[in-house]
């Protein structure tokens, strides 16, 4: 293992070389066995539908080093489905979950090696996505398709423990009502880019976007879901047609609900009612759990736990989180996959 030459303990979140990556191509109505190749480069036709049309969509997962060294996923037949449900939004051949997770699991294996040991608080990402490919010029979707999956190993998110940071309210919108908003699809992230770099300069860590109908409700937190903990302890989260379903956040909110007894709720969060919650957080794959120090919204900075400590009830939820995915807290049926 050592002779990767990698410093496990600290590791960041970038584009590290590995060894494979899946590849598999969807042509007159089917998709072929796919395989396994060594190129990290693709090929694809000048006039590909995701590259005018941005008929692509991706996911993110990741495998964990156990204790006793074995390997395992986090609820990855969520991730594919939720890849479907982006298919169906642009007109795209389903992957089934099967091959989606046998995808997964090849990639896994045939880069084993990269798979950071326990303790370290790394994982290995894995990035699934889909693309439409072949020649193309009008607006139509694509004759052909390629599925793949490639892996990279990838620290803990918080160097030196979790922190709160502080969110910026966003005058831009991430997607518009009735469109990509619940699809997790590049136009998303690519139209949050000028937000972002607008909260980081202001020196905030990301941008908060609110509903885009009325501009009143919390949608997402950068490119995660919010949540919020009552001062009466219950658990919420926003209910909108255009945010993104996050694994992590349903997750927490069964977590909340059934290891904690809290009770859990999918409602409206309107951004001048925040004085009801004690504790909030961003949800994702990436960091799991962020929590929100305060928010910015015009003059005004409010915030919730404190901006410094996190608050009693997020790390509680955090540390559960993180022990079934690494394997040592026992998880609710089925949500573990063993590679």
């Amino acid at each position: 293992m050592n002779n990767l030459n990698i410093d496990w303990n600290n590791l960041g979140f970038n584009y590290i070389k590995t060894d494979y990556r899946y590849i598999s191509i969807w042509e007159n109505g089917e998709w072929d066995n796919g395989k396994l190749v060594t190129d990290n480069t693709l090929s694809i036709e000048e006039g590909a539908p995701a590259l005018h049309y941005g008929q692509q969509c991706f996911e993110g997962l990741k495998a964990y080093r156990t204790k006793d060294g074995s390997i395992q996923l986090f609820r990855p037949n969520k991730n594919a489905e939720r890849m479907n449900q982006s298919c169906d939004r642009l007109l795209m051949p389903h992957i089934p979950v099967e091959k989606f997770i046998d995808a997964c699991v090849q990639v896994i294996k045939a880069n084993e090696k990269f798979v950071p040991p326990y303790g370290t608080g790394a994982t290995l990402y894995l990035r699934p996505f889909l693309i439409g490919v072949g020649d193309n010029i009008g607006l139509k979707p694509a004759s052909k398709f390629i599925f793949s999956v490639f892996c990279i190993p990838v620290g803990p998110y918080f160097k030196g423990g979790m922190k709160p940071v502080n969110f910026l309210v966003s005058d831009y919108d991430r997607a518009a009502p009735n469109g990509t908003g619940a699809a997790k699809v590049g136009g998303n992230y690519a139209g949050s880019l000028i937000a972002q770099k607008k909260a980081k300069a202001n020196g905030f860590a990301d941008a908060i976007f609110l509903d885009p109908a009325t501009h009143t409700k919390i949608e997402e937190v950068g490119s995660a879901n919010f949540f919020g903990i009552t001062k009466d302890n219950k658990f919420i989260t926003p209910l909108s047609p255009s945010i993104l379903p996050s694994i992590t956040k349903y997750s927490l909110l069964e977590i909340a609900k059934d290891y904690f007894n809290m009770e859990v709720s999918e409602e409206d969060v309107f951004i001048n009612d925040l004085d009801r919650f004690s504790e909030a957080g961003a949800c994702g794959t990436a960091a799991v759990i962020t929590p929100i120090g305060g928010i910015q919204m015009g003059e005004k900075l409010h915030v919730f736990y404190s901006e410094t400590e996190v608050g009693p009830i997020t790390k509680k939820l955090y540390d559960t989180l993180i022990g079934i995915q690494f394997g040592d807290v026992k998880a609710p049926e089925g949500w573990i996959y063993k590679v």
